[in-house]
């Protein structure tokens, strides 16, 4: 059956079209996708037109969990907040009389080996020539934190959050010829890192510094001792954790990439521990207190509602992973819209469609622009029943025809 295109409107078309899905079978692969999201009772869809109104909607107002497409609200919050081109920092203090090079955490997620790398030059380029221990000061996050949602396993993606982190609080080793190295030419082997992968027979490996974060920290200070003895500052191995004394800034490190540049790669590989260390810093920096869980939740609430007058909704991570946090389709739309500045920061998931996907166990999501004529055009699937991993985007690609 085929409705008369010339006849009726595209807000019509694409009504019937949804409608006639659930309704008969289709004798062909065209539209096998939003044939199979019809059948789903837990979920949501949603495209706008170019003037924010829906021409095709199901269940946009259903709570549903987001899974990563969380990290939408997380990356408006820190544009709004800070601005795509800010650039965080992370101060070192000098304490002469011990020879203590003191690191302030600011919960800069992308302090990787290069930046750090640079660091070291900067000090030594200062006077710096020896150092008798290195100290961490954490302060800017709650001991021990650990966000709803995050697991326990060694993989990357469960990396915890510290205020003082080094390459996301992840270590890259391999083997050779029985020996081990690190895996990244710029990253120095430390002692943890070679306990870790010692404790790991694998040829390769890849994991977070585990759940302790003194671990974390242990691993931040190994590394910026090697990267110091690399440019020839005299560096014992020493590390102590605390408070900066009352000392003046000795160098304030100021990282190499903007914001924008940090929330690129964040939406595009779905790095869990970018976007909770963005929103721990957000509560830290707003409530004027150590970030924690509670401080999160409420955060990101009480934003997002005085921004949107949301009601009914719950985020507790900025990452996502918890099974707890309630968005509609209808919300992620209004959030869409307010980053379509910003959308050029989404990556393609398919021809012409730009877009954040969620997975969680049980949870699909992808939320973010289906390109038409040089529109962008906002649409959000939400789907919380088991599925096939790549529905969402067949039913985006989908989406793409059906509003042309």
């Amino acid at each position: 059956m085929k409705v008369p295109t010339k006849l009726v409107d595209k807000k019509t078309l694409l009504a019937s079209l949804l409608i006639l899905l659930t309704l008969i079978p289709l004798a062909s692969n065209a539209g096998d996708a939003m044939a199979a999201f019809s059948r789903l009772n837990k979920a949501g869809l949603i495209v706008l037109d170019r003037t924010g109104q829906a021409i095709i909607a199901k269940q946009a107002d259903f709570p549903l969990i987001p899974a990563s497409t969380t990290k939408l609200a997380t990356a408006w919050m820190a544009l709004t907040h800070w601005g795509k081109q800010h650039r965080f920092s992370t101060q070192f203090y000098l304490d002469e009389s011990t020879r203590t090079l003191w690191v302030k955490g600011s919960g800069d997620p992308y302090l990787v080996s290069e930046e750090l790398d640079i660091a070291a030059r900067n000090l030594k380029k200062k006077g710096l020539q020896e150092v008798k221990a290195i100290g961490i000061d954490s302060s800017l996050f709650q001991p021990n934190l650990l966000l709803p949602g995050t697991g326990r396993s060694d993989n990357p993606y469960d990396a915890v959050p510290t205020a003082v982190a080094a390459n996301f609080n992840t270590i890259a080793t391999r083997r050779v010829a029985g020996q081990v190295i690190s895996a990244e030419s710029v990253t120095p082997l430390t002692a943890y890192a070679e306990r870790l992968a010692n404790a790991n027979r694998s040829s390769e490996l890849r994991v977070n510094t585990g759940p302790n974060p003194k671990n974390a920290e242990t691993y931040f200070a190994e590394l910026l001792g090697a990267l110091l003895q690399k440019q020839g500052v005299a560096t014992a191995p020493q590390i102590v954790f605390g408070q900066v004394p009352n000392l003046t800034v000795y160098y304030t490190h100021v990282n190499s990439k903007t914001l924008e540049e940090i929330l690129r790669p964040m939406l595009k590989y779905s790095t869990n521990f970018v976007a909770n260390q963005l929103i721990l810093m957000l509560s830290a920096e707003h409530y004027k207190r150590p970030a924690n869980p509670a401080d999160v939740k409420r955060y990101m609430e009480e934003t997002l509602y005085q921004r949107f007058g949301w009601k009914g909704f719950t985020l507790e991570d900025g990452a996502g992973l918890s099974h707890n946090n309630r968005l509609s389709p209808q919300q992620l739309t209004q959030l869409l819209l307010a980053l379509r500045d910003w959308k050029h920061l989404l990556p393609e998931v398919e021809p012409g469609v730009y877009a954040k996907s969620g997975t969680l166990t049980g949870v699909s999501a992808l939320a973010g622009f289906l390109t038409n004529r040089n529109e962008w055009q906002p649409f959000v699937i939400m789907m919380n029943e088991a599925v096939p991993h790549n529905l969402k985007n067949h039913i985006a690609h989908e989406l793409t025809g059906l509003v042309q």
